[in-house]
């Protein structure tokens, strides 16, 4: 397989897990999105208006990689009512670098072939080609054994040959093997709470939702061969490279005659002298143990290896937030991991542990040897938290701030909770077999090995042996997006120019990406820990 692409429903939650894994594995990622186009204006509430239809958007370029982050954060902070949804005149805005699929019997296109339309089914694809430009649409042929697909195909290979647009062969892939069909089928469930035997649930029409070889498509469309030969052509137009090993720190306000360097060298020495003015008036047994010139050699070696990498502005930006909440008599914790290695973290007031007196390493918390930033993990007052957070959105602008996602996922015994329900089952068998998997284990497959009792269940109850093999494909998978606790990004220009957003139900912006991810991408991610003692 020379490529892949991931084209998540209103969303690039995946998409750079996605990026990094492809590119390890030797396939070219192409990314993407299963797009929601409002019917009307994005912003129309009317429950009349709340249809929507589907359309792929795949990035042929970095501008496209940009645009489809722009995309899908409109689509949630303007356009969300039940789905993130964009329009008409928010694709055209962003359409640079972007491919344009015509999606499956969702799509806007075959929604009008199946109401007998052809004539305005035309003008959509037109409207398409429109934003898009020519040779950036292409008609999709699908065929999961649907009788309505190969009704929409034949009109659409009319559509292609009167106005020229090509025709490219694709499969709405929801999970990897045809295997998987069943446990595909119970996770619909498990996110629509219904259960299997359940009339009129959701429920896909065959088990050929998944990723097919080039010779089973091939097969899928002997007549139209240049369709097939189309997702290649595809392939090699969508050449997104996305930087690596560079930082976008916020860019952090400085007096007027200073550069980042010397401001920051300024404010250090400045500290350091305070905190020995005050060693010196306690009578400190340190001063004794360790002269003051060591704390000077000390700090002239950190400051040299923060300097060298470019550190400077992230240590400001940490030191103006804590002094800010120390002038407001917001309660900040002392410190805590490997930053109280720091004497420039001590001299900053970011820590209050002296790393001199507990014989602390300052390579434990930054090691000029693998680049990447500093983790400074602040604890604040759990009831004024919010305040630190809201002065870091006033310095910096709201649009520079967000909150950051995290997501749940399916646990081992929870998730053989759900397939249970799912499937019928009783409440108390199941509670008895997942009671029998160790609150530690790392999978399912794993108890299956190592738990005798299991074992047993999984030799002589065939249930047993079915809710346990379907747990264990679904066991991992994300179940929901919630608020991370504590992160926060600060970005040196508006979020949603480097990372897509999204709106919690709660009406909470944060990232489509977790933490993870924004630390990969060189973004400042700070933990504003919340304490109540």
């Amino acid at each position: 397989m020379p490529a892949v692409a991931l084209t998540d429903h209103g969303n690039m939650f995946g998409a750079i897990d996605f990026y990094q894994k492809a590119n390890r594995a030797g396939v070219k990622p192409i990314l993407g999105i299963e797009a929601y186009v409002a019917l009307g204006d994005r912003r129309d509430r009317q429950p009349s208006r709340s249809r929507s239809n589907h359309l792929v958007l795949l990035a042929r370029k970095e501008q496209g990689y940009r645009n489809l982050i722009k995309l899908t954060s409109r689509s949630y902070l303007e356009g969300f009512y039940y789905k993130p949804r964009v329009d008409t005149a928010l694709l055209a805005e962003f359409s640079e670098g972007l491919i344009c699929l015509s999606a499956c019997l969702k799509g806007e296109i075959n929604e009008r072939i199946l109401e007998n339309r052809e004539a305005d089914a035309e003008s959509v694809a037109k409207e398409f080609l429109d934003i898009f430009g020519e040779g950036n649409v292409y008609l999709e042929l699908q065929d999961h054994g649907i009788p309505e697909q190969a009704q929409a195909n034949e009109v659409l290979r009319k559509i292609s040959r009167k106005h020229g647009i090509p025709l490219v062969a694709t499969n709405d892939c929801h999970y990897l093997k045809q295997s998987d069909s069943f446990a595909h089928d119970v996770l619909l469930c498990i996110g629509t709470q219904r259960n299997l035997s359940d009339e009129g649930r959701l429920k896909y029409a065959s088990d050929q939702f998944y990723l097919k070889t080039g010779e089973e498509m091939a097969k899928l469309f002997p007549k139209d061969p240049a369709a097939v030969e189309n997702t290649l052509a595809i392939a090699e137009r969508c050449n997104v490279e996305l930087p690596s090993g560079e930082f976008h720190l916020p860019e952090f306000p400085l007096p007027a005659g200073y550069d980042l360097d010397s401001y920051f060298k300024k404010v250090v020495q400045e500290g350091l002298e305070q905190r020995l003015a005050e060693l010196r008036s306690q009578g400190s047994p340190t001063l004794k143990e360790f002269s003051e010139s060591l704390y000077h050699e000390r700090l002239a070696t950190e400051t040299e290896i923060i300097l060298k990498m470019g550190f400077s502005g992230y240590f400001l930006i940490v030191w103006d937030f804590i002094r800010h909440a120390r002038e407001q008599r917001i309660p900040v914790g002392p410190g805590r991991g490997s930053a109280a290695g720091s004497l420039v973290a001590y001299s900053l007031r970011i820590t209050d542990i002296d790393p001199l007196r507990y014989q602390l390493l300052f390579e434990r918390f930054l090691n000029p040897d693998r680049v990447s930033l500093p983790d400074i993990d602040i604890d604040f007052c759990m009831r004024r938290r919010g305040e630190v957070i809201q002065y870091v959105n006033e310095k910096y602008g709201r649009d520079h701030v967000a909150q950051i996602i995290t997501f749940g996922t399916l646990a081992a015994k929870a998730v053989l909770r759900d397939v249970g329900r799912v499937m019928g089952i009783p409440y108390s068998k199941v509670d008895r077999i997942a009671k029998l998997i160790p609150d530690m284990t790392r999978s399912l497959s794993e108890a299956a090995k190592s738990v005798d009792a299991l074992s047993k269940e999984l030799d002589r109850d065939a249930e047993v042996r079915e809710i346990v093999e379907v747990g264990s494909r679904l066991e991992g998978l994300t179940r929901h997006a919630s608020l991370h606790a504590a992160g926060v990004v600060i970005a040196p220009r508006p979020i949603d120019e480097l990372v897509p957003l999204y709106k919690t139900n709660k009406d909470e912006v944060v990232t489509q990406w977790d933490k993870d991810v924004i630390e990969d991408l060189g973004l400042l991610k700070m933990d504003f820990l919340g304490l109540r003692t």
